[in-house]
């Protein structure tokens, strides 16, 4: 078995999909969203909750902004040595207080969703969640060190990206042995163009300090407080003092930052019908993230032979060449008049397939139908409990004394 971590998230999508394997019977199943333009009091407290769909809001970095097409299986970064993986590979572990065991040492280590049902959406009255959008785009983590800052895909390979991170006191210099987690998406900006952006949700190390065990409240803060507050301070500076002679070029990076938001269970309706339409870029559910409990590590995956899907079929595009996909995983959505799953593309980002188990959770999601409706029913009663209703109401108190 292979220790991984995982936190006490939910997902629901606004359209179920999975990625299957051809010939392999594994399943991958993901969700995003995104706000804008919405005040809430943004400050996670306990639990969180995440969306998938929306639009970002247009007018951050337009000078990052780029014409040619971007996609979300564009390779980002320059490669690395084998034995520089190994040692990176070696050092994240440590971060994340896991001990390797055999080859376990060449699993992604970051947090995994669990998909929403009518069973786990009960948790949501057991403990405090907040709500975010799940983004449509691509995992990665981010681990920033002395010799320079480096991209970590899903199946756990290094690729180093220019960037700059200083330290909230700029004279103390760069962070060094800090690991973020997070995922990249693709901004539509209107009359401008593509850009990239990397939302970061999670800080696991800070400057070789391991921080999992802290309440997620609390890295969320750090996440804002210690890295993307001072790099969004230092370049507003350079911005203002070197015109014409510019220290560093923040708008020559290949993508911009930004600290993903969680938002209280009340606000789930105006995400859904405000936030999530007016995104730029795509978005396919919520996450309801709980943030006062640490991190918790569990098995998630057994290496062992695997079950086809019995009865299961993918329709692809007419122009699809079916036998040059043979092997690869597919990201599917699941058509329901057809009864089988249809192509959505082509998953180069994942080496291997999930378990079946994740599978039958998908599809266990997909036939329970949690609508929106059902959903913002239930959240509807569960904002009047006591450990909701009483944490929105200091909020709102605290907001009314700062006006």
């Amino acid at each position: 078995m292979y220790s991984k971590l995982i936190t006490s998230t939910l997902c629901v999508k606004a359209s179920q999909q999975v990625s299957s394997p051809l010939k392999r019977g594994k399943s991958y199943y993901s969700q995003s969203a995104s706000l804008s333009g919405l005040t809430f009091d943004n400050d996670p407290q306990g639990s969180a909750c995440k969306f998938v769909g929306f639009k970002i809001d247009a007018c951050e970095d337009r000078e990052h902004t780029d014409s040619k097409i971007l996609t979300n299986d564009d390779i980002l970064g320059d490669a690395i040595p084998i034995d520089q993986q190994d040692a990176m590979r070696h050092l994240c572990y440590q971060l994340l207080d896991l001990t390797a065991t055999g080859r376990g040492s060449a699993q992604f280590p970051g947090s995994h969703p669990v998909s929403l049902n009518r069973d786990n959406l009960q948790l949501l009255r057991q403990r405090y969640y907040y709500a975010t959008w799940k983004a449509d785009g691509t995992r990665y983590m981010m681990f920033i060190t002395n010799t320079g800052c480096y991209l970590i895909d899903r199946n756990f390979c290094f690729r180093r990206v220019q960037m700059r991170f200083p330290l909230k006191n700029p004279a103390e210099g760069f962070h060094s042995g800090t690991l973020i987690d997070g995922e990249m998406i693709i901004d539509k900006i209107p009359d401008a163009g593509l850009k990239r952006r990397y939302l970061a949700y999670d800080l696991v190390a800070l400057n070789h300090h391991s921080v999992v065990k802290l309440p997620f409240s609390e890295r969320w803060k750090l996440l804002e407080e210690e890295v993307v507050r001072p790099r969004n301070n230092e370049r507003k500076q350079f911005e203002f003092e070197s015109k014409g002679h510019p220290v560093y070029r923040y708008d020559m990076e290949p993508f911009s930052v930004r600290r993903k938001d969680f938002w209280f269970l009340s606000t789930v309706a105006k995400l859904l019908k405000e936030f999530i339409p007016r995104l730029s870029h795509e978005a396919d559910g919520l996450i309801f993230q709980i943030g006062s409990e640490n991190r918790q590590l569990l098995f998630l995956f057994e290496r062992g032979k695997k079950k086809l899907m019995d009865g299961a079929r993918v329709s692809f595009a007419g122009e699809e060449d079916i036998a040059s996909l043979s092997g690869k995983i597919v990201e599917c959505s699941w058509d329901p008049q057809e009864g089988c799953w249809s192509c959505m593309r082509i998953r180069t980002d994942k080496a291997t397939p999930n378990d079946i188990n994740t599978y039958r959770k998908v599809m266990r999601s997909i036939n329970d139908n949690i609508t929106e409706e059902v959903l913002l029913n239930e959240i509807s009663e569960i904002v009047h409990l006591p450990m909701y209703a009483d944490r929105i109401a200091r909020a709102q108190q605290l907001q009314h004394r700062q006006r």
